[in-house]
């Protein structure tokens, strides 16, 4: 009987190992074949010099089975934002916080949307994973003409197919920026006119020049993927409108000052203040509210503007804590230049 048991337990075991395993290579995305480089060893993409990060299933155990959770209210509707304007004029500069990553960029007639998201969960599953807690702050039906996207990995609440594909059927024109390596994946998914860049590169979409840049993060879509393709931050420069940085998702290290001192200033900077506790988990891949601050300062941006926080519960601090401590931040460290949206909302920048 003992014997019978223990084969029948081992059997679950192995079913559920095999399941795992079948899911993990399912869900993971083609990598980057290429030539070593500073950042790239042939097979995996890393930030030079960037901490250790808690990576492995060891780590992400302990995380779970430690978790101090923050409150989040559950789903709830919303009103959205008014339109977006149409396109912005010469020399001017506008942004919208959409939600989580999700910022529309308007600079010199170009429409550009960061990281967008649209779909209720952050997750491969329909039925599992983080549930929004709130509706777009803008109405897909009433986004301006999109020129482009800019992605700054591959994590699901960054690339959403979902929202991609809906933007491609409705803007044929649509042209999408990724680091190297994302450009298969979305090409397998019927995706066109999608442009990789590594760090430094740039390519110009009319006058609008659009360049990746560092920034400190991992990527995987899948188990069997992890850093097998490139993260980045993004520089966008108009011709008369000056410059704006989308920082994605990252954690805190030179390259801030390293960006700035080759393309800054910056009349607009989007950064991350959400995902970043409990800290000696999520400190190497996302900035703190703190840090964020300290990066406006280093950018020398005119103005900045929070992303990342309030739509979907990723990581331990509570729904409204990252703006809470951002503007306690500010308080304590006055000229970052950060300016809190609402959801939807908009904002000419001086």
């Amino acid at each position: 009987m003992r014997r019978r048991i223990f084969l029948a337990g081992a059997s679950v075991i192995a079913v559920l190992i095999a399941g795992v395993a079948i899911g993990g290579c399912a869900l993971s995305a083609p990598t980057w074949k290429g030539p070593p480089t500073d950042h790239f060893d042939g097979k995996r993409f890393k930030t030079p010099d960037a901490p250790e990060r808690g990576a492995g299933l060891r780590a992400f155990l302990k995380w779970q089975l430690t978790r101090e959770r923050g409150v989040w209210s559950p789903y709830r509707e919303e009103p959205a934002g008014a339109p977006p304007p149409h396109h912005v004029g010469e020399g001017q500069m506008r942004v919208t916080f959409v939600n989580h990553a999700t910022t529309l960029i308007q600079l010199d007639g170009f429409n550009v949307l960061t990281d967008p998201i649209y779909a209720d969960r952050a997750s491969p599953f329909s039925f599992l994973g983080p549930h929004r807690v709130r509706p777009p702050g803008i109405k897909f039906e009433e986004l301006p003409p999109i020129h482009a996207v800019v992605l700054s990995h591959n994590h699901y609440d960054h690339l959403d197919l979902a929202t991609l594909k809906r933007l491609q059927a409705a803007f044929p024109h649509l042209q999408i920026f990724c680091g190297l390596g994302v450009r298969a994946f979305l090409e397998s998914h019927g995706l066109q006119q999608v442009h990789e860049l590594d760090w430094g590169q740039s390519l110009n979409l009319g006058a609008l020049t659009v360049r990746s840049v560092r920034n400190q993060h991992f990527s995987n879509r899948g188990l069997f993927d992890t850093d097998g393709t490139l993260w980045t931050a993004w520089v966008l420069e108009g011709p008369h409108a000056g410059k704006a940085y989308f920082a994605g998702d990252t954690g805190y290290g030179p390259h801030f000052k390293e960006v700035a001192a080759t393309w800054g200033p910056f009349r607009l900077a989007v950064l991350p203040v959400g995902a970043y506790k409990p800290e000696w988990f999520m400190g190497p891949v996302h900035v703190d509210p703190n840090e964020a601050v300290q990066a406006a300062l280093e950018l020398r941006a005119k103005t900045a503007v929070p992303m990342h926080y309030g739509t979907f519960e990723l990581s331990d601090e509570g729904e409204t804590q990252p703006i809470e401590d951002l503007k306690k931040a500010m308080e304590a460290r006055p000229g970052s230049g950060f300016v809190v949206l609402g959801f939807g909302e908009g904002r000419d920048l001086p």
